[in-house]
């Protein structure tokens, strides 16, 4: 049987283990015909010579990943031992720092990969599209950049938007007055502020206008300058209501559009406005894509089970 020997150096062996040694347990999970055996500072893997060479080429890469973000998760471990190459989670130190400081210096930053390519295309386009499952952070670190170019003086006001197809847009049935029948659709828009900054300086932002958070029908006729504008659940836009957003960019402007192409909630032959503007801009310079998947995830950890068990479902066609 062949043997290899990793030592580590210059790391902490229980950091990079992982508590309990979760991460040499998510490593045998991976690699079942090894047997893995971590002692001291030592890694040492038994087995077929050409899986040891594999076995080799992910620790090496997991040890170049903590070297530069001095962290390894569940997430992490996966993406790593799943990429074919390193280009699949690769990014610059820079997109992994905190984004900002919030409520009781809660230091929020891009917690995967994908986050953190949508930091770095933030800052290279005016517009973006994050495309991904429920959980995956898209909005949470949209608004956590949007609050960061505020307290940098870099726009103006941040102006959070979602169309409230819910409801059909016609909110007359609910009971209160336009806030309050508003309110539960803009609720996870609230809530990721609130994490970021103070309720009395959000509630004096919201009272002045530095931040806006109104349904999407309330942009029609506006032209949006030295802002940062976020569209959230952008799947559930139409045709129209997609090309009136879009077009009220103005000067110093940057947008970003979130959604999630397999939750969509519009009426049956409805086309997607977000997917239709997906395949429209794919191609145009300044216009940035990132795809985010269950990988990305960082609610409960059932939450990746339950996507990973729905998409199962999805493409087999249904419940056998």
């Amino acid at each position: 049987m062949n043997e290899l020997i990793f030592e580590l150096e210059e790391i902490t062996p229980k950091e990079f283990f992982g508590a309990q040694n979760v991460n040499i347990e998510l490593l045998k999970k991976y690699f079942p015909k090894l047997k893995i055996v971590a002692r001291g500072n030592k890694i040492k893997a038994f087995g077929d010579e050409e899986l040891l060479e594999e076995f080799d080429r992910r620790l090496t890469m997991l040890l170049s990943h903590y070297a530069k973000y001095n962290k390894l998760d569940e997430n992490t471990i996966e993406r790593v031992l799943t990429s074919v190459s390193s280009d699949d989670y690769a990014t610059t130190k820079q997109s992994g720092e905190v984004i900002v400081h919030g409520v009781g210096g809660k230091m929020i930053k891009a917690q995967t990969a994908n986050q953190r390519k949508l930091v770095e295309s933030m800052r290279r386009n005016d517009m973006v599209f994050a495309i991904g499952p429920a959980g995956t952070g898209k909005t949470y670190t949209g608004v956590a950049l949007a609050v960061q170019a505020l307290k940098n003086k870099e726009v103006k006001r941040i102006i959070l938007t979602r169309p409230a197809v819910e409801a059909g847009e016609n909110l007359g049935f609910l009971p209160g007055d336009l806030k309050e029948k508003l309110d539960p659709y803009m609720q996870p828009l609230y809530d990721a502020l609130r994490d970021m900054i103070a309720a009395e300086k959000l509630a004096h932002y919201i009272e002045n206008g530095t931040i806006q958070i109104a349904p999407l029908a309330f942009m029609r006729g506006r032209t949006l300058d030295n802002a940062f504008v976020i569209l959230d659940e952008g799947q559930n836009t139409t045709h129209a209501q997609m090309k009136m957003f879009l077009t009220r960019m103005g000067k110093n402007a940057k947008f970003l559009l979130t959604g999630d192409p397999g939750q969509i909630d519009l009426p049956r032959r409805t086309i997607s406005g977000l997917k239709e503007a997906m395949l429209i801009l794919r191609n145009v310079p300044g216009v940035g894509m990132i795809f985010l998947d269950d990988k990305d995830v960082i609610r409960h950890k059932l939450v990746k089970k339950i996507i990973e068990a729905y998409d199962g479902i999805e493409n087999r066609g249904g419940v056998e």
